[in-house]
């Protein structure tokens, strides 16, 4: 467990450094750059996507090379040259190089990080690990917004001086990386193997990875959740407390429910989830009082706890030893591509039908998707 721990750590550093940013980018944007929701949508679509792309080949290439360790801390370090990048943007196709290359940077690292931790832990305990892992960093997440909102109050809101402040948190990340240590793979994936071949992936797998992906298409940049949130008439404090709320949720949660899942099975829990998420969804499209919108981060935190490290211990339960880096970087793909045309959709919807449109969406996709697991997995 000792590995868990020191890559929680690293996620808990880098974390904090990136929603000391992540909640400030879509009102630095809109505010400050005159950005409209669709132009934000097509950031985040462009940056999540072509960073996820890397993450099957990132796993694929750690499975082969049997290491994990030097292509997480070669991922890790991108986090800083991001923030730097974000300090000296000035116009929104900066920010957009920003968010590319600090996404990059969690493209190569992502699938190698958790392969390391299924690699450093028994099966039935697999939900416990990646549980405590999002749990801290779902608390680095937490520590980073109550930096942000601290750094805001006393600069008067001086955006670029908060980005360049994330930059230590993310340099001490990449520092406890060292300490890792990872064991030889006990056998080398066969180089003529197509590991990347849809046709040899497990059953359970393909029907896991579909559903994901319908789910993805709904599941659009958290930032929207955010410009709701301004929409109904939050100010930027106040938007930075409230998603400091579902970051102390998920927190909270996840190393419980991860428990869970290791005891009732991975896909009542992911039911659940999917069941939330939509709830949560349908609710952002209806609100119209402030009190609505504390609540429904709170439950969208849940739906958080239940799924993001329940999926990654699914995929690892599933997928063989010898190619588990590359099935977990596959998941991470399926969900970056899905995520270009949620969120460039949703901007789209939000300019055409306004703010309740992309929500309504969401929330059914997440409904559909519930009952996809229920009767396929």
């Amino acid at each position: 467990m000792l590995n868990v721990i020191l890559l929680g750590i690293t996620s808990l550093l880098t974390d904090a450094s990136t929603e000391m940013v992540y909640p400030l980018i879509p009102l630095y944007l809109s505010a400050r750059l005159g950005a409209s929701p669709a132009i934000i949508g097509l950031i985040e679509g462009i940056a999540e996507s072509l960073a996820s792309l890397l993450k099957v080949f990132s796993g694929n290439l750690s499975d082969r090379i049997r290491r994990r360790r030097p292509l997480a801390i070669f991922g890790y370090s991108f986090s800083s040259i991001g923030k730097l990048i974000l300090y000296l943007a000035n116009a929104w196709g900066g920010v957009l190089i920003a968010r590319v290359v600090d996404r990059f940077g969690k493209g190569v690292r992502t699938a190698p990080r958790d392969a390391l931790i299924a690699d450093s832990t028994p099966s039935n305990k697999l939900g416990m690990a990646y549980g405590l892992h999002r749990a801290m960093d779902t608390i680095g997440a937490a520590i980073g917004v109550t930096l942000a909102i601290i750094l805001m109050r006393m600069s008067q809101s001086n955006y670029p001086k908060v980005f360049l402040f994330a930059l230590i948190p993310a340099l001490l990340g990449v520092f406890f990386l060292f300490f890792t240590k990872e064991r030889l793979m006990p056998n080398k994936v066969d180089k003529k193997q197509p590991l990347l071949n849809w046709r040899v992936l497990p059953r359970r797998l393909k029907f896991f990875l579909l559903i994901i992906f319908l789910f993805a298409l709904g599941n659009s940049s958290n930032q929207f959740l955010l410009l709701r949130a301004k929409d109904l008439g939050f100010s930027i404090f106040s938007v930075l407390l409230v998603y400091l709320f579902y970051n102390l949720m998920f927190g909270i949660f996840a190393f419980p429910i991860g428990k869970f899942s290791d005891r009732i099975g991975r896909k009542k829990v992911l039911i659940i989830g999917y069941l939330v998420y939509g709830l949560a969804y349908l609710g952002f499209a209806v609100a119209f009082k402030p009190e609505m919108v504390w609540l429904l981060f709170g439950i969208y935190g849940l739906y958080s706890a239940f799924t993001q490290g329940v999926e990654k211990a699914l995929v690892a339960e599933i997928a063989p030893e010898t190619i588990r880096g590359t099935m977990i970087g596959l998941h991470a793909t399926v969900v970056g591509i899905g995520l270009f045309p949620a969120s460039l959709l949703a901007g789209l919807l939000w300019n055409i039908w306004g703010a309740s449109a992309p929500f309504y969406f969401g929330g059914v996709l997440g409904f559909i998707s519930a009952l996809g697991l229920a009767l396929v997995l």
